[in-house]
Formats: C-alpha cells, structure tokens, sequence
C-alpha cells in the first residue's frame, strides 16, 4: 500500500515538472559501498556521515597518513624523528582501542 501512494506522488510530481531541473540530474548518482555495514546500522551511519561526522577511529587514520606523507618531506633528522615519534603514539592508540583488541583477540582465538 505505502509503495503504491509513493509510485503515485512521483508520477504526479512528475505529470506537473516538479522534478524538472534538479540539481544533479542527468548525472549517476554516487552511492557508497555500505555493504560492510550492518543493516541497521546503515541509515544512522548515513545520516553521521551526511552531518559532516568523522569516527574518531577515522580521523586517527587519517593523521596517520597526513604524517607518514610528512615523515618523507621532513627538512632533517630532527623533524624527521618528531614525527616518528608522533606516528609511533598514533599507531600505538589506533592498536589500543577496545574494539581492535577484541577484534584481534577474536583473530587470535579464531
């Protein structure tokens, strides 16, 4: 019954150009892969995501990056080591997140 009235306000939108002009048509649309992502976990992800909300996990991962990519542009030996070090507490705090030890330890116990 729902699936029916929304079919019939769509074409009714259509029938009177209301969907004439939208930004982005003609153009496919970019769906993410939420495959990994339990069912119903999928639409509050989405709307994280749609707030501009990172992880925190994520955003760990990506400083990460941002240094490994600086640690080959370092000016010297000093800088150089600064930032090793930093990538060193990164990682080691990225490891020691509870829900990465009770993966590993999944792993571990196979």
């Amino acid at each position: 019954m729902f699936t029916l009235l929304a079919e019939r306000k769509i074409a009714e939108a259509i029938a009177n150009g209301e969907l004439d002009n939208l930004p982005g048509a003609g153009r496919p649309l970019e769906l993410d892969d939420d495959s990994l992502i339990p069912e119903d976990l999928r639409a509050a992800y989405r709307i994280l995501k749609n707030a501009g909300y990172i992880p925190p996990e994520v955003q760990t991962l990506n400083q990460i990056g941002e240094l490994e990519r600086l640690v080959n542009e370092a000016p010297d030996t000093d800088a150089r080591k600064r930032i090793l070090r930093k990538l060193a507490l990164l990682r080691m705090a990225a490891e020691a997140r509870p829900d990465r030890r009770r993966a590993r330890t999944r792993r571990l116990r196979g």
